[in-house]
C-alpha cells in the first residue's frame, strides 16, 4: 500500500506532520479527518525530493517476482483471458505482499477505464519507463502477450545477469575485508613487538623496515584521525556525486582506466543494446526508443553519446551508424544497415550484436 508524507492540523490549530499508508491521496484525507486531523499537504513517499530524505527505503518488487508475474500475465492474455480479468485474476492468486497490492490498484484503474499503460504508469517506482513503453506499444499494436512475454524474458536475464554478478564478487569483497583486517592487526600489534626485538640488538634497519615501522607507530597513536579521514572522505564523495560536473568527470574517467574501462564499455553497450532492441521489436519509434533505453545507462558519458546518436537520427542518419559518438561507444558503420530498415528488422537485427557483447 502506498504511503503518504502529510502534513495536517488538529482542530484546536496545533500542526501535525507524519505519514501514513493509504490506496489513494483522497483515502489518506479522509483517514486523517477520521483521526480529528485536517490534511494541508499530502505527498507521495516517492514524490518527496531526494535531497528532502536520501537515506529513506523505498519499497519495491524484487525483479525475479516481477519477471514471474509479467510472464503470468503473458500466458493469461495468450489464452484470451481480457486485461481486466488477467490481472483481477493475479491479484486473487498472489500473496499478501507489494506486489498483490499492486495488482489491486492495477485492477481498479483499469475498471475505471485506464489502459494497461497507464495504469503502469501511476506505479513508476516499480515498473521502468523501458516496461510501461513496451506495453503501450504492445497495447496499440494488438501484441500485449508476445511483448509481455519478451519483457519477462529480459527481466529473468538480468535477475540471472545481477545474481551472477553478486556471486563473483562475495569471494574477492571477503578475501579484501579478511586481508585489511590481518594486515591492520600486524601493524598494531605484532609489528611492535618486534620492533623490541631490533632495539635490543641495536641493528641498522632498511629503508622499508624503517618505513612499516613508522606506519605501525602511527597506527598505534593515530589510528582515530584515519576513521575520521575516512568518515570525510564518503560524506564528501556523497556530496559531491550529486554535483553534475562531477559526476560526469568521474564518469569519463572510470571510462579512462585500462580494464576497467572496457569492462564498463561492454556492459553498459550490452544492456543498451538488449533494452534498445526489446523496444525496437515491440514498436517503439527509433527516437522514443533511445531515450528510454538511454535512461538504463548510468554513464553519463555514454548518455552523452548517445545524445549525439539521436541529433543525428533526427536529421536522417542512420540510427545503427555512432557518429561522433566517441569515446564512450566506438563508431559502428553498418554496411547492412539499409537493408535491415527496409525489411522493418532493426530491433531484431540488434539483439546478435548485444548478445555478441
Amino acid at each position: 500500500m502506498p504511503i503518504y508524507r502529510y502534513n495536517a492540523y488538529k482542530a484546536g490549530g496545533a500542526a501535525k506532520a507524519g505519514t501514513i499508508e493509504a490506496d489513494t491521496p483522497r483515502e489518506a484525507r479522509l483517514r486523517l479527518k477520521n483521526e480529528g486531523l485536517f490534511a494541508k499537504e499530502i505527498v507521495p513517499v516517492e514524490d518527496i525530493p531526494a535531497g528532502s530524505s536520501r537515506w529513506r527505503a523505498r519499497k519495491g518488487v524484487p525483479q525475479p517476482e516481477l519477471a514471474l508475474a509479467t510472464r503470468r500475465l503473458a500466458t493469461l492474455l495468450a489464452s484470451s483471458v481480457p486485461v481486466y480479468e488477467a490481472i483481477a485474476a493475479l491479484h486473487e492468486q498472489e500473496r499478501p505482499g507489494p506486489l498483490r497490492d499492486i495488482f489491486g490498484r492495477l485492477k481498479e484503474r483499469i475498471k475505471e477505464g485506464s489502459g494497461l499503460a497507464k495504469a503502469l504508469g501511476a506505479e513508476s517506482h516499480v515498473f521502468s519507463d523501458s516496461y510501461i513503453a513496451m506495453v503501450a506499444a504492445g497495447e496499440a499494436s494488438g501484441a500485449l502477450e508476445k511483448v509481455l512475454d519478451r519483457l519477462a524474458d529480459f527481466l529473468e536475464d538480468q535477475a540471472t545477469i545481477r545474481s551472477r554478478v553478486a556471486t563473483a564478487l562475495a569471494y574477492p569483497m571477503l578475501m579484501t575485508v579478511v586481508g585489511s583486517g590481518v594486515m591492520l592487526f600486524l601493524l598494531a600489534f605484532v609489528v611492535p613487538k618486534i620492533v623490541m626485538v631490533f632495539e635490543q640488538n641495536r641493528a641498522t634497519l632498511p629503508l622499508i623496515t624503517i618505513i612499516l615501522l613508522v606506519v605501525s607507530h602511527f597506527m598505534q597513536k593515530w589510528w582515530w584521525t584515519l576513521v575520521i579521514a575516512a568518515c570525510a572522505a564518503a560524506i564528501g564523495f556523497d556530496r559531491m556525486r550529486g554535483k553534475p560536473g562531477f559526476r560526469r568527470w568521474l564518469d569519463h574517467f572510470w571510462l579512462k582506466l585500462p580494464l576497467v574501462g572496457s569492462l564498463l564499455r561492454k556492459l553498459a553497450l550490452a544492456r543498451f543494446g538488449r533494452v534498445l532492441s526489446l523496444l525496437l521489436s515491440s514498436g517503439v519509434p527509433v527516437i522514443r526508443a533511445l531515450e528510454i533505453a538511454g535512461e538504463v545507462v548510468a554513464n553519463r558519458a555514454f548518455r552523452e553519446a548517445l545524445d549525439k546518436v539521436k541529433a543525428d537520427i533526427i536529421e536522417g542518419g542512420s540510427p545503427f551508424f555512432f557518429s561522433g559518438a566517441k569515446p564512450a561507444v566506438p563508431p559502428a558503420p553498418d554496411p547492412h544497415d539499409r537493408r535491415r530498415r527496409a525489411r522493418g528488422r532493426a530491433g531484431a537485427d540488434a539483439e546478435p550484436g548485444r548478445q555478441r557483447l
